[in-house]
């Protein structure tokens, strides 16, 4: 069959993106292969039509496993046969959908890089017909790389156990001597090489020097009306925004890593379907999410990296329309940058040090406790070694990372709290119990619904807004299960820790010293990067983009901040559209700068000058409210 056909019988496409026919040919022509496409470049569609092609089963490598079941289940609704080994799978059901795997005929096995250690996998591996190698992400097979992920380095292992078969690389961002870096790593031999541009011409980019993001943030909103995503820095933030916004009347929903996989689904899809126009969400969301008429993309902090940023703002126009990345700013904001991703950058005795109180707190013993799984309550084990929260979190992160244990976060696992009493009931107890009073209507204020059903309680929020001890809370908490007022299931763990290597300190970490310092390097490079980017007013931001990932000979995209900056701040007959619409508004009544700029639709720029020249001429004058009226 013909790629193109396989494209028109499963996507129902009748033609390829860029670079996707070219790619495909090469992977069917048994050429090692990389392919470098910017986000929303269709990737996937370029391992997955060969692999449908040719007889045989495609391996595919992927860090991100919420990606990997997206696929697999996108893959399903299309009728192709496809398993992820995911984390939680026992033993007996690995060795049952490896089976499945050689005898079943499945097109597609996705896998995290470290279950390629097991000797089971690579056993079946062996046995299996291969017919395609494909590794997503690249990226994080370079130590350089955004991301680096060390287990990504045992890909190679593929390569041994299916010599015969090619490979094919593919990430979205990568900087040149990253792309290198994969290559060597992975074994390629004369490899065909394709980059996409990096240029995103319908797409402008813009940073907004700001006081006041929400007021910002409803104008962006409003000029650019449709599809939108806010991306925030915390859970926190996606629920205050939301209701911000909900409350100045827009249609929005929110997304985070902590709400319910039904309720994930269910926004998404509100949103998909334009039921919600903007969704304010942490970064996470957006990955494998394939929305063409995104208008617009604002970071409301600043971004991680300008590997994340490219990627996130990427998610606007895909459908080639007009499209706009902002990124409000407030002067503070540096040092936030700065305070959350380098300030509490683990080095290597943060992570000896947390790794060696790990298995105290465990009592794993020196040489055992590989495979061993524990259930870790986080604020605990910080107090009991009077360790810093955010440097003890992200030297988990980094030991998970380079496989030393897995770390599995149990975001929805929460302490359940419903009362089963009466109203009257309630009041008549609190009568005669004052000291439950404070926590009681604490829970009432916070859950809505708490009498109807059980309900997911964060006691650390709880415990916040009592201003009590953690430790009297939950006493009184217990207390009130007693006394029959509520039911109570209490959530004594966050997270669960498995031990992947023997216990053996500093023997343990030595290895991935290097490894730690580098990535901290790196790190620190990217903050520098974005701080660059955002306080820069003389390049245009698009070909500062295309210079960072190291493309050259673009001309100025003339529609970002900064080529704006450098036009006539307004054409003349424009300026006197707009003084004439300010004064129309003002008949009615005084209004300030900020009510002005809302009404007009114009940039805050324009209105600036179109003010200053009614005050310059006595038709306006500023009161003493700081609002303007006609003269």
């Amino acid at each position: 069959m013909h790629p193109i056909e396989v494209l028109e019988r499963y996507w129902n496409h009748r033609s390829f993106r860029p670079l996707q026919e070219e790619i495909i040919e090469a992977v069917l022509a048994n050429e090692d292969t990389f392919a470098l496409l910017p986000t929303g470049g269709g990737k996937s569609i370029c391992f997955q039509i060969p692999a449908l092609i040719r007889d045989g089963i495609c391996i595919v490598v992927s860090p991100l496993i919420a990606l990997m079941k997206d696929q697999v289940n996108s893959l399903k609704t299309k009728g192709i046969k496809a398993i992820a080994l995911t984390s939680g799978i026992s033993y007996a059901d690995l060795d049952t959908l490896l089976d499945n795997c050689i005898y079943g005929n499945y097109k597609f096995l996705y896998l995290s890089p470290e279950r390629l250690q097991q000797t089971l996998v690579q056993e079946r591996i062996q046995r299996m017909n291969v017919n395609l190698i494909a590794v997503d992400e690249a990226h994080c097979i370079s130590q350089w790389g955004n991301d680096f992920r060390p287990a990504y380095k045992h890909i190679k292992t593929l390569r041994e156990l299916q010599p015969q078969v090619n490979c094919i690389a593919l990430t979205a961002t990568a900087k040149p001597h990253v792309v290198a870096d994969i290559i060597e790593n992975l074994d390629f031999i004369d490899p065909k090489i394709f980059k996409a541009s990096f240029e995103r011409p319908n797409i402008a980019y813009h940073v907004v020097h700001t006081d006041d993001k929400l007021f910002q943030l409803q104008h962006i909103l409003k000029i650019h009306e449709g599809p939108s995503i806010i991306y925030v820095r915390n859970r926190r933030a996606t629920t205050d925004i939301h209701n911000y916004l909900k409350a100045q009347g827009f249609s929005s929903t929110f997304y985070h890593g902590g709400i319910t996989n039904k309720e994930k689904q269910q926004r998404l899809v509100q949103w998909m379907n334009e039921q919600q126009q903007i969704m304010v969400a942490t970064t996470a969301f957006g990955m494998g999410i394939d929305k063409a008429n995104v208008k617009t993309v604002i970071h409301f902090n600043l971004p991680e990296s300008l590997e994340s940023y490219y990627q996130e703002a990427g998610r606007a126009g895909r459908d080639g329309e007009a499209a706009y990345a902002y990124i409000l700013k407030q002067k503070i904001d540096e040092d936030h940058l700065k305070s959350q991703f380098l300030n509490s950058l683990p080095d290597v005795s943060d992570v000896k040090l947390v790794y060696n109180k790990l298995c105290n707190y465990f009592q794993v013993s020196y040489g055992e406790g590989e495979n061993s799984s524990h259930q870790l309550d986080f604020r605990k084990f910080c107090n009991t070694y009077k360790l810093s929260a955010s440097n003890t979190y992200n030297a988990l992160l980094v030991l998970d990372r380079n496989g030393i244990i897995a770390l599995v976060q149990h975001f929805n696992f929460r302490t359940k709290i419903q009362f089963i009493t009466s109203n009257t009931t309630l009041f008549s107890y609190l009568e005669k119990h004052m000291e439950l009073n404070t926590v009681v209507k604490v829970l009432l204020r916070t859950y809505g619904g708490i009498f109807d059903y059980d309900t997911k309680v964060d006691l650390n929020l709880v415990v916040t807004k009592c201003n009590l001890p953690e430790k009297t809370v939950i006493e009184q908490l217990q207390r009130l299960e007693k006394d029959g007022i509520i039911s109570l299931e209490m959530a004594h763990t966050d997270s669960e820790i498995t031990f992947l290597k023997p216990r053996e300190d500093d023997i343990t970490i030595n290895p991935i010293a290097k490894i730690i310092e580098q990535q901290n390097q790196l790190k620190q490079r990217q903050i520098e990067a974005v701080i660059s980017y955002v306080n820069n007013d003389s390049v245009c931001k698009s070909l500062y983009l295309l210079d960072y990932f190291g493309e050259t000979g673009h001309e100025a995209c003339g529609i970002c901040s900064v080529c704006q900056s450098k036009q006539p701040k307004t054409h003349r007959t424009d300026l006197d559209g707009l003084k004439a619409a300010i004064l129309e508004t003002l008949q009615t009544e005084a209004l300030s700068s900020r009510q002005l700029l809302d009404t007009m639709h114009c940039s805050e720029q324009a209105l600036i000058h179109g003010l200053n020249e009614l005050l310059e001429l006595k038709k306006i004058t500023l009161t003493a409210k700081n609002t303007y009226t006609l003269l």
